[in-house]
């Protein structure tokens, strides 16, 4: 039976336990398991690192909820980076990446895996035919995206650059922490794996660091299984539980913060102290259609330039009091940040260099009019 978003989300890979009848998962704090035999451990459980029942029902649920065979999730969003790309790739092959990735994206390829080999490109992806010009037949293993981006909320086209990774024989891979697989699910539009940092939306309190990758196929996603126990950056099983409570409640949470992001964003737009507003709810956004066509809703993303420049954009983010001056985004509490000084500082000087005069709003599920006066005092 095909059940809705917010019904898989509550029991996907989340039967009661057979032995007491808890309806929430346990937690199988453990290292390992009796065996009943030589070579014979029970229900194939032998060392957590190599399989967790609560790990496992996480896994289960992530895959469900973005329409892929295989989930796995791992210690952070940038260990199951890590992971996929020494799955996938090699020495000398050559990855497109947004020219506008979170920062500990571009440190990945840039300060890491290229000393091991692997080239970039950075491409507009919101353009493609910017990728199309990126990608180098033969060699290009992975066209890289984010949509929306992070911090400047560009919009991706998932069909379409699926279309052109797969004639390039690479594979699209989607970063979906902004959007979660409640507002888009990219393994529909053509993507073949989807990256989350589980810290942000999914695990959505602030109180877990966690990331996930969801394969839409099977032998890929018995590669990566192969490569997440080999290379052991797997969460711990209370880390797992934490993920999967905030799992349930997603799809409820995420039409708040969209509901007061937008309320925040039309605000932000009649504000002379505010030069752009970058929200793809609003229908100036240049990925506004797009994103419609691709997602359910818009999420709880807004950037900002500031009218008065870069001090001008930090006295405004220490200046709130309601927005929490933190790093990180997508938990139930608003936050606000200053992406040029704080998350993408590694891109300083680079092609991905963020504006300085930008503003990253997490605007969270508080009473919308509390978050506008707060805005209203920071920009005064």
């Amino acid at each position: 039976m095909d059940y809705g978003f917010e019904t898989l989300a509550i029991h996907a890979g989340q039967e009661p336990d057979p032995r007491t009848g808890a309806v929430i998962p346990p937690i199988y704090q453990t290292s390992t398991y009796a065996q009943d035999a030589v070579g014979s451990p029970r229900l194939g459980y032998e060392y957590s690192r190599s399989g967790n029942p609560t790990r496992d029902a996480l896994q289960e649920a992530l895959a469900a909820l973005e329409g892929g065979r295989t989930g796995l999730t791992f210690a952070s969003g940038l260990a199951a980076e890590d992971t996929l790309l020494r799955t996938v790739c090699q020495p000398g092959d050559h990855v497109v990446i947004p020219d506008d990735a979170y920062g500990g994206t571009y440190r990945l390829f840039s300060r890491v895996a290229e000393r091991w080999g692997l080239n970039w490109t950075a491409a507009k992806v919101s353009d493609p035919d910017a990728v199309a010009a990126a990608i180098r037949p033969g060699h290009t293993r992975i066209v890289w995206v984010e949509t929306p981006t992070n911090p400047l909320l560009g919009i991706a086209d998932i069909a379409a650059l699926a279309g052109l990774a797969h004639d390039a024989e690479a594979l699209l891979v989607v970063d979906n922490t902004f959007a979660s697989p409640y507002l888009q699910q990219p393994i529909a539009h053509g993507a073949d794996v989807v990256v989350h940092s589980t810290t942000k939306y999914i695990g959505g309190h602030s109180d877990v660091v966690g990331g996930a990758l969801v394969a839409a196929d099977a032998e890929l996603g018995e590669r990566l299984a192969y490569h997440q126990n080999a290379m052991g950056a797997i969460n711990g099983p209370f880390d797992a539980w934490l993920t999967l409570r905030g799992l349930k409640t997603l799809g409820v949470r995420m039409d708040r913060h969209c509901d007061n992001a937008e309320r925040i964003a039309d605000y932000l737009a009649t504000h002379a102290g505010v030069a752009e507003v970058l929200y793809p709810g609003r229908a100036e956004h240049p990925g506004h259609e797009v994103a419609a066509k691709q997602m359910r809703r818009f999420g709880g993303m807004i950037s900002f330039r500031a009218a008065g420049g870069e001090e001008h954009a930090v006295r405004i983010c220490n200046s709130t009091q309601l927005f929490v001056l933190a790093e990180s985004l997508g938990g139930v509490e608003s936050l606000i940040e200053h992406p040029g000084r704080m998350t993408h500082a590694s891109a300083a000087g680079s092609p991905l260099e963020v504006p300085a005069d930008l503003v990253r709003l997490s605007v969270g599920i508080e009473t919308a009019d509390d978050l506008l006066a707060d805005l209203e005092r920071a920009l005064g």
